[in-house]
Formats: structure tokens, sequence, C-alpha cells
């Protein structure tokens, strides 16, 4: 399975997975099976609240999940419409994300949950 994880830092699995998707400097994209990893700039960064393109953010990268701390509805309503599944990062890094993640301890992340903003009175979830 391949997995995203926006980060703010490039330091592999060690990185701590970033609070917000769309704004992530990078992504670290890593197949659960056999460990393979690579490193992502976020192509989609700099665009306005509720405009985030998260498949052109992954660089066009086809990937099966994301774990994220925080995420706002469109974007999540886009990644699903894909096929992609989102789930909710807790605080830590990507490799302790991840060990969640294959023992099924991370939930999915649902619209109740999603980022609403963060100026005038918007709330996150993380």
């Amino acid at each position: 399975m391949k997995l995203a994880f926006p980060v703010e830092k490039d330091d592999g699995m060690a990185s701590p997975v970033f609070g917000h998707f769309g704004s992530a400097p990078y992504f670290i994209v890593l197949e659960s099976d056999n460990g393979a990893i690579e490193s992502l700039g976020n192509q989609d960064r700099v665009h306005m609240h509720g405009q985030c393109q998260p498949l052109a953010a992954l660089s066009g990268r086809v990937v099966d999940a994301v774990v994220v701390g925080g995420i706002g509805a469109g974007a999540l309503m886009k990644l699903n419409d894909s096929g992609v599944r989102v789930y909710r990062a807790v605080e830590g890094t990507v490799s302790e994300n991840l060990a969640l993640f294959k023992s099924g301890h991370l939930p999915e992340m649902d619209f109740d949950k999603t980022c609403a903003g963060h100026q005038g009175g918007g709330h996150c979830a993380h």
C-alpha cells in the first residue's frame, strides 16, 4: 500500500507529520510493504483556502492513503472521490504513525473532523 504523509521538514521516517495537508511543504510517500520511500515538494502549497488540489500537491503520484493531522473538507472530498482514504495522524513522526496505521489504530478522517479555516472562528479537530 502506498501512503503519503505531509511533513514540514524532510527528515525521512523521522519527520513529524504536519497538521495541515494543503500547506505542508513536503510529502513523504512510502510503500508500506517494502519500505521504499520518496520525498516530494508540495506542488500546490500556495492556494486560497478551500482551493486545495490534493492530487496536484502530490505531483500526480497515485497513493492509496494519506495520513495527516488535519485537512479541509474540500481536499478530503477530492481525495476520497479519487479512491484515496485519509487517516487522522497522531502527533509524532512518520515512523510512529506508520506503526499505528499498520496496527489499525489510526481512525479514518470524516467530515466532522475537517479544518474549517483558521480565521474568523474557523475550527480544526487536531
